[in-house]
């Protein structure tokens, strides 16, 4: 089975792909800015079916990149995790142009564009899933807490294009979800909320995400699924 996992570098995603590399039929392109931590876990282990991939999946470059090395494993993509994320922690007032257009640039354009640029390599004669990693912040009805107007809002954003990606896909074979992840002690949970200690370590909620992606698209289509035990 083919799956593309982004940011992997560390946190969640680095606790998937090595959870997810210990079965050797699986195999797995772990794409990140940098490459390091995943190349250092590939000699660790001896993993010799993850496929490190150093790009920015901001930058048209880096999503072609991503999309010619998909086409070379001539098998099609099972799964897709949009889980690459950004983060700002400032006043809304505060918050300028840039910071803003980074944060949905990661969050949002990059996941919709990566996915337009993996179509031709998913769905129609097997099935595929898409998974979003949203975030509490951007689930409807939630807490919302001060200074994260940018990443919550943009969390928002991608829940919404997956219940559209879900709706759209069907004839296309391919299942889209969205999990909205609680507080888990991740650098990105440090910059929202410096001093808190969360309740899951990320090894404990890459368990859950492995799981889903794996047999989540046997019972859910379009869904927002909140995965939290607290919300800072």
């Amino acid at each position: 089975m083919l799956l593309l996992i982004t940011g992997t570098s560390k946190g969640i995603g680095f606790e998937l792909l090595k959870q997810l590399a210990s079965d050797e039929n699986n195999t797995i392109i772990a794409v990140s800015r940098k490459s390091d931590s995943v190349l250092k876990l590939k000699k660790q282990y001896g993993f010799t079916n993850i496929i490190p991939v150093s790009a920015d999946i901001t930058k048209t470059g880096g999503r072609k990149k991503i999309a010619d090395i998909v086409k070379k494993q001539k098998q099609p993509l099972a799964i897709l995790v949009n889980n690459a994320g950004q983060i700002v922690n400032k006043p809304f007032e505060k918050i300028n142009a840039r910071e803003l257009t980074e944060v949905y640039q990661t969050n949002v354009f990059s996941p919709f564009l990566l996915i337009q640029a993996l179509l031709p390599f998913m769905g129609n004669k097997h099935k595929s899933h898409i998974v979003n990693i949203s975030s509490m912040g951007g689930f409807q009805g939630t807490a919302k807490f001060p200074g994260l107007s940018a990443y919550s809002s943009s969390k928002a954003a991608i829940t919404g294009l997956t219940e559209c990606l879900a709706e759209e896909f069907k004839p296309k074979n391919i299942v889209v979800n969205c999990l909205a992840i609680g507080a888990v002690q991740t650098e990105m949970l440090t910059k929202a909320f410096p001093g808190y200690k969360a309740p899951l370590q990320p090894s404990e909620m890459a368990s859950f995400i492995g799981n889903f992606i794996l047999t989540g698209h046997q019972y859910f289509n379009g869904k927002i699924i909140p995965v939290s035990s607290t919300t800072p």
